[in-house]
């Protein structure tokens, strides 16, 4: 019932005023009423009122004035019809993201790579351990391939190896080292064969010729091996000596198909296993390396008395004063032209000067 009261109050108040200023537009004077008791909240209903219409004609001379429940509806129209907002950004970022994630999504598979490689490395390496501290692939047969004067005997005291070893713990560089000390041994590989052979290839020293050397005082004469290379082999005993009898026969088959020096002076002392240090000798074994023709298949002696007169021996008889090791071929055209042109009368040819050579018939 207030409720109702005091709205009707209101709209009284509101009527009055439409009244009071309709009258004063049109000119007609306003009558006074009679003065009424209103009660407080009459007045505030009133006061309320007129503020309202002081708001209102403000806003007469400065435009049209909505109440703020119709802003209010208006921005929330305004807020449903406007379109969302862009947000700028610029081709650079976006590639510049994309790249990123490139490189992460990179970096990301080579991690996992390199994971699985490691831990694959790891396996083998433990697998390979297992395996080389097990007692499989052991040792049971030992071949030896490339060996023409070695015989069994010298290679089982150059090559020695423990019962129980496997081809995985085995040290193939030692061997190699133990079997080249050998002077006839010029190089050696091990290879491992499973699953149970050790391989040991060699390549070995030929013989180039045999040095008669003095000894005892020039009361004696040793036969001893050198190869191309000037390195001393072995002094060769007699074949019917019991030393003989334990060699490999074939040593005294190459020695007597190669070429003997002979005549060397005295004092010359070789060692196995060392490089000749005699100038005399060394300078006939360079002029039989470089020969290149048939005539050095014919040498079958040289006197190395001293290199400039170093005299060749052919298996005709035929002596040739060769000299030093120089000019090899020019002196072995030479010599085979005088052959040639004398065929069964030459005893003796001196090319020791390439310019003026001479020869003696027999």
């Amino acid at each position: 019932m207030a409720s109702n009261s005091r709205r009707k109050s209101a709209s009284s108040a509101s009527n009055r005023t439409s009244r009071s200023a309709s009258s004063s537009r049109a000119g007609v004077p306003r009558q006074s009423s009679p003065s009424r008791t209103r009660s407080p909240r009459s007045s505030q209903s009133s006061s309320s009122a007129r503020s309202g219409q002081s708001r209102s004609r403000t806003a007469q001379g400065r435009g049209t004035v909505r109440p703020a429940g119709a802003r209010a509806q208006m921005s929330g129209t305004s807020a449903r019809n406007q379109r969302p907002a862009v947000v700028a950004t610029r081709i650079g970022d976006i590639d510049r993201r994309e790249r990123e994630q490139r490189l992460r999504n990179t970096a990301n598979r080579h991690r996992g790579r390199v994971i699985a490689l490691l831990s694959l490395v790891l396996c083998a390496l433990v697998a390979a351990l297992v395996l080389y501290l097990s007692p499989v692939f052991v040792i049971e047969e030992i071949e030896v391939t490339g060996s023409e004067h070695l015989t069994s005997q010298d290679m089982a005291a150059l090559v020695s190896i423990p019962s129980g070893t496997t081809l995985l713990r085995v040290d193939g560089g030692s061997i190699e080292r133990s079997v080249e000390r050998d002077a006839w041994v010029e190089d050696a590989t091990v290879h491992r064969v499973f699953p149970d052979t050790l391989q040991i290839v060699i390549t070995e020293r030929k013989i180039a010729a045999v040095v008669e050397v003095a000894s005892n005082e020039a009361m004696d004469v040793e036969q001893w091996a050198i190869a191309s290379d000037g390195m001393w082999l072995m002094a060769i005993p007699p074949q019917d000596s019991e030393i003989g009898q334990t060699l490999n026969p074939r040593i005294y088959e190459d020695a007597a198909a190669v070429l003997h020096i002979n005549d060397v002076p005295y004092g010359l002392t070789p060692e196995i296993g060392s490089y000749c240090t005699d100038s005399n000798v060394n300078n006939a074994l360079a002029i039989v390396d470089g020969m290149t023709t048939e005539l050095a298949d014919q040498v079958r002696m040289v006197s190395a008395t001293d290199a400039e007169s170093t005299l060749l021996t052919l298996d005709n008889g035929i002596q040739i004063a060769f000299g030093e090791a120089e000019d090899i071929r020019e002196k072995e055209r030479i010599c085979l032209e005088i052959m040639e042109q004398n065929p069964g009368k030459v005893a003796y040819i001196n090319v020791r000067v390439p310019s003026r050579p001479t020869w003696r018939a027999i």
